[in-house]
């Protein structure tokens, strides 16, 4: 018997090989200088805030009675989730995770969750509470007037 390869070898390596490769391509990185902003949003370094991809400014994008207190509502028009940390207290954020570019869902929960891998962010700031995902979710600049909600 002679060692070396065999058309077997040849065989199951490329087999494995090709199995192998989308299951790779499915753990991308958060590392920041690897990620690219998947909502195409831009971040202010004066004031720490993203524009949503979608929308204008002035645009009315929900009325504080589309937001749950303590929980979140997601609006896909405008790329925004709006949160209601404590009754009458608004804050929003882009609605695309930052672990991989999935929308996040509603919740009453008292967090921002992601379905696609679990990631969860802070319904107050936008933090990562549970990773996946290592970035917060940026903010998005809202007006409050009424009961209207309108990006800044």
């Amino acid at each position: 018997m002679t060692s070396g390869l065999n058309r077997r070898h040849v065989i199951g390596g490329a087999t494995a090989a090709a199995l192998g490769l989308p299951v790779l391509a499915a753990c991308g990185s958060d590392d920041s200088d690897a990620a690219t902003d998947p909502a195409g949003s831009s971040s202010s370094s004066d004031t720490g805030t993203a524009t949503p991809t979608n929308g204008a400014a002035g645009e009315t994008v929900a009325t504080t009675g589309d937001v749950p207190v303590g929980g979140c509502a997601v609006f896909a028009d405008q790329k925004v989730v709006v949160t209601q940390p404590t009754e009458g207290e608004f804050k929003a954020f882009t609605s695309v995770c930052t672990h991989q570019g999935c929308t996040v869902s509603a919740s009453t929960d008292g967090v921002i969750p992601c379905a696609c891998h679990g990631s969860e962010f802070s319904i107050e700031d936008g933090s990562v509470i549970q990773g996946p995902a290592t970035s917060p979710l940026a903010e998005v600049a809202i007006n409050v007037d009424g009961d209207s909600i309108t990006l800044a």
